[in-house]
């Protein structure tokens, strides 16, 4: 089961990263800690690097603040906060890209600029742990019992402060009247929430998209959002994945979103931009 891999394959070091692997945990071991958890940053920074010379086009995509939404996926405390049951899992990721800072600084320079802000959540009822066809992740999700802490749709009881819950730091900006809080999709993308009637009802056909998991929710939000003709950009620093003995799920994402976005931008790019400097 995958406690028994989490337990065996995801060492934490403090709240700051994880040693992946047997080995790589007993190397850890032997050297300071402040090493042990700056090193794998390091590397898998490196790896995740642009190309220098890369064969694609550069992007062409220019802001049009007035017909731009921020779009934020599953900004929720089972993903985002060491409190989180996901986080073994995710928590590296987490650490190495200053996610929720990054993100902090994203709803504060959208809602400054005025623009459209959604959320698209993630979120199970009782019946959803009853589907007879689960693919690998679903299944997972289910054993885990990720953004389950609600019995169906009406009932909120034990909701505040769950799993389930945004993140403390987002709630100011998501819970003030103006957000688009969509309803949640169940799988990956967006087809079977209101996201995209949203968007379209504020006329934006820009998406600046961030969140998580970048391999999974980011990444199908990103292609379905595409094929219904929006322009998006990834924030490539305000994303971030799992990671696994199957794979390293924020670099699987990344490469795809160099391939079919139409822009993989930074934070301090996207501020600069909201904020009217680039």
């Amino acid at each position: 089961m995958w406690r028994d891999i989490m337990s065996e394959k995801f060492l934490p070091i403090g709240r700051r990263s994880f040693v992946m692997g047997a080995a790589a945990a007993v190397a850890a071991s032997a050297i300071p800690s402040a090493m042990a958890a700056d090193k794998p940053a390091q590397s898998n920074l490196e790896k995740y690097a642009a190309p220098k010379n890369p064969a694609l086009p550069k992007s062409t995509m220019k802001l049009d603040l007035s017909r731009t939404a921020l779009v934020v996926i599953d900004p929720q405390i089972d993903f985002m906060s060491p409190k989180g049951k996901a986080w073994p899992m995710t928590g590296e990721s987490v650490t190495e890209q200053n996610l929720v800072p990054n993100l902090l600084r994203l709803f504060k320079a959208a809602k400054a600029a005025n623009m459209t802000v959604a959320i698209s959540p993630h979120w199970y009822w009782g019946t959803d742990h009853h589907w007879k066809i689960q693919a690998p992740v679903e299944a997972m999700q289910h054993d885990m019992k990720l953004f389950d802490d609600r019995k169906n749709e009406l009932d909120v009881a034990g909701f505040e402060n769950s799993g389930s819950d945004f993140m403390p730091e987002f709630k100011p900006y998501i819970m003030d009247g103006k957000t688009f809080l969509c309803s949640p999709h169940k799988l990956y993308g967006p087809q079977v929430n209101d996201l995209n009637l949203q968007l379209r009802k504020q006329l934006v056909d820009q998406v600046i998209l961030t969140g998580m998991l970048a391999n999974l929710c980011v990444e199908s939000h990103m292609r379905e959002l595409l094929e219904q003709g929006f322009e998006v950009a990834v924030v490539r620093d305000a994303v971030a994945g799992p990671k696994l003995p199957e794979g390293d799920g924020y670099l699987a994402a990344i490469i795809n979103y160099r391939f079919m976005a139409n822009a993989v931008w930074t934070t301090d790019e996207v501020v600069a931009m909201m904020e009217g400097k680039s």
